[in-house]
């Protein structure tokens, strides 16, 4: 699987928002710019997140749990 760069990941999440999927870290609602910020940026770390679906299996949230603090 390829890397993606932030502002392509950016993008990405942004496409998806757009198709009504939410993000959420740590429990927060949030937009994807700062989900990039603070998973991508500000951390070393990379963060695997939860895809969590619908009935007919539609993605619906994208949740990034026990991200740190910077």
């Amino acid at each position: 699987m390829e890397t993606l760069k932030p502002e392509r990941w950016e993008r990405l999440l942004a496409e998806m928002e757009k198709d009504g999927v939410s993000f959420y870290i740590n429990g927060k609602r949030s937009r994807p710019r700062e989900i990039i910020h603070k998973c991508c940026v500000c951390e070393k770390a990379v963060y695997m997140p939860d895809f969590v679906t619908d009935e007919a299996g539609k993605l619906q949230e994208v949740r990034y749990d026990e991200v740190k603090r910077w």
